[in-house]
């Protein structure tokens, strides 16, 4: 069996499903072996009603699963581009079949993380990590993406409590990011991660 951060083994059989982001009721392509493939999970949705969108910008969506987040801000915000990335071959797909449904193909573009240029900077990041790879594994992946924000930009990440929100911000701290929670909720927190100059490696 596949883990949903892993290119999964399972067949394509897609479904749908509805969630509502930023006033929007939106319909979803999904399938087996993705990130809360049935439904907006529920970190996600708290991130989604805690946070406004940007005005504009040129955003990262984070393990991007099938595009809720994504396809949100494209949405909600028209002089918004975003980069969907996914280590899963299958949410990427799903993301950009999701992103010509709602007719944000130009603006939203579903990549595996290799496809990125390492020269691409953003405004904002936006994520629910994969907390589940093992500590080690997401710092690295936080570190490697948190340093392509533009100096000022901001990562807004949602993190359960008790799976180490609390430490996660004072670990982000640590390493050069200022972060504060904006937010808690179901026991989720929301952290906002800001770019301020150079941090440590």
């Amino acid at each position: 069996m596949s883990h949903y951060f892993e290119t999964p083994e399972e067949p394509f059989v897609a479904h749908d499903f509805t969630a509502t982001i930023f006033g929007r009721e939106l319909t979803f392509a999904s399938a087996p072996g993705v990130f809360s493939g049935s439904r907006l999970d529920l970190g996600t949705s708290v991130l989604l009603r805690e946070i406004d969108p940007p005005v504009a910008g040129h955003v990262l969506d984070l393990g991007c699963g099938v595009g809720t987040i994504a396809v949100g801000l494209a949405l909600a915000s028209p002089e918004v581009t975003v980069d969907a990335v996914d280590i899963n071959e299958r949410a990427v797909e799903l993301t950009t079949l999701n992103a010509g449904r709602h007719k944000v193909a130009d603006r939203v573009r579903a990549m595996t993380p290799s496809e990125v240029s390492p020269e691409t900077r953003y405004d904002e990041i936006w994520s629910n990590p994969p907390i589940r790879i093992g500590k080690e594994a997401l710092h690295e992946l936080l570190l490697t993406w948190l340093a392509r924000l533009r100096e000022g930009g901001a990562a807004y990440l949602v993190v359960g409590r008790n799976l180490g929100g609390d430490s996660l911000q004072r670990w982000l701290i640590d390493k050069g990011y200022p972060t504060e929670r904006l937010a808690s909720a179901k026991g989720f927190r929301v952290l906002r991660a800001c770019r301020r100059g150079p941090v440590e490696s």
